[in-house]
């Protein structure tokens, strides 16, 4: 046999049984899934601000970083809503790496699920609490919606689950905003497909069961570059592709026209200092054209404490494991920066 079953994880509901969300933290979610929600139906013209780590290794120094990010939501919280990356599942091109807290509570450790999806739950719900602002992840495993169906106010689907069907029709049961990924091709008709399946009502097995879901008018496109054959970089947060995906949403019958940018990965080349320039330019042709500035409604930016990247096991607090990061002076400097231009 080629599965060896290793463990029985708990269900969601028994999971959240265990860590439950405090009466308290329910409002907070409540009033801040209501604001995201408003900036993408158009009733709000505040810009989000997706900020955090590219993967939430270490809980001490996550909470740490969020706790800086409420402090700069007070200042700027008529112009921004920031919503902090809070990625426990990273996914992995080769399969080989790190996979995130939720398979690899201790990533100097083995794989162990159990206490990942409970170290996962805990470390959402604790930043909630200290921060008051409820936070992003990344839906690597569509099984697992329930272990955070109450405590996310944004989930992103990524560039290599974008067409997968059970990560489409899962999405349209979400009650948050769902950001559908371009796929590292950069085929923008595979990204408004899946936005327009995660948005329409759908049938089938999920967990063990037959489910139906009443799509989600939320899931909208994030734009984070593409590759070409030869390995290349092709950003896609230029005016010139903002524009196009204006037009392409206009040919589609997709509720909710939004764009979020993401400033890393493939737009930035993961030079993560670029981010900075990148988000400014966004910034500029939202100012340049009236209707970029109804189309894109945030920006996404990984961030850490300590700018770069590190190898595991080299021990430095808040240091991003995966991919390299903008430290936590200039992304300071850069949210000021994005409430004085947006």
């Amino acid at each position: 046999m080629s599965f060896e079953y290793i463990q029985k994880v708990p269900t969601p509901q028994e999971i959240q049984e265990e860590f439950p969300v405090a009466a308290s933290l329910k409002e907070i979610k409540k009033e801040r899934d209501k604001a995201i929600a408003d900036v993408f139906t158009g009733k709000s013209d505040k810009f989000l601000v997706i900020v955090g780590p590219c993967s939430a290794d270490n809980e001490e120094a996550v909470i740490d970083y969020v706790s800086r990010l409420a402090k700069v939501n007070d200042k700027v919280k008529d112009k921004l809503i920031i919503i902090p990356r809070i990625y426990t599942n990273k996914p992995r091109t080769t399969g080989e790496g790190y996979k995130g807290i939720t398979s690899q509570p201790d990533p100097e450790g083995k794989p162990d699920f159990r206490q990942g999806l409970i170290a996962m739950r805990h470390m959402h719900i604790r930043a909630i609490e200290e921060s008051g602002l409820t936070s992003a992840d990344e839906m690597l495993y569509p099984e697992n919606w329930g272990y955070v169906e109450d405590i996310l106010s944004y989930v992103a689907i990524g560039a290599r689950s974008v067409e997968d069907q059970q990560h489409r029709m899962t999405a349209s049961g979400f009650d948050v905003p769902a950001g559908m990924k371009n796929p590292t091709s950069g085929y923008l008709t595979v990204m408004l497909n899946s936005i327009y399946a995660a948005q329409h009502p759908h049938s089938f097995l999920y967990r063990g069961y037959e489910v139906t879901t009443s799509g989600n008018p939320l899931a909208h496109c994030v734009l984070r570059g593409s590759q070409n054959k030869n390995g290349r970089n092709i950003p896609n947060y230029h005016y010139e592709d903002l524009s196009l995906v204006n037009q392409l949403y206009k040919e589609q019958d997709i509720q909710n026209p939004a764009v979020i940018v993401d400033s890393n990965h493939n737009n930035s080349g993961k030079k993560y200092r670029e981010q900075v320039r990148i988000v400014k330019e966004v910034l500029h042709s939202r100012q340049h054209s009236d209707e970029i500035h109804k189309l894109v409604k945030g920006v996404m930016i990984e961030s850490y404490i300590e700018e770069g990247a590190q190898k595991i096991g080299e021990g430095i607090y808040g240091k991003s494991i995966t991919d390299p990061c903008l430290g936590w002076d200039a992304t300071e400097r850069l949210l000021y920066d994005i409430a004085e231009l947006s």
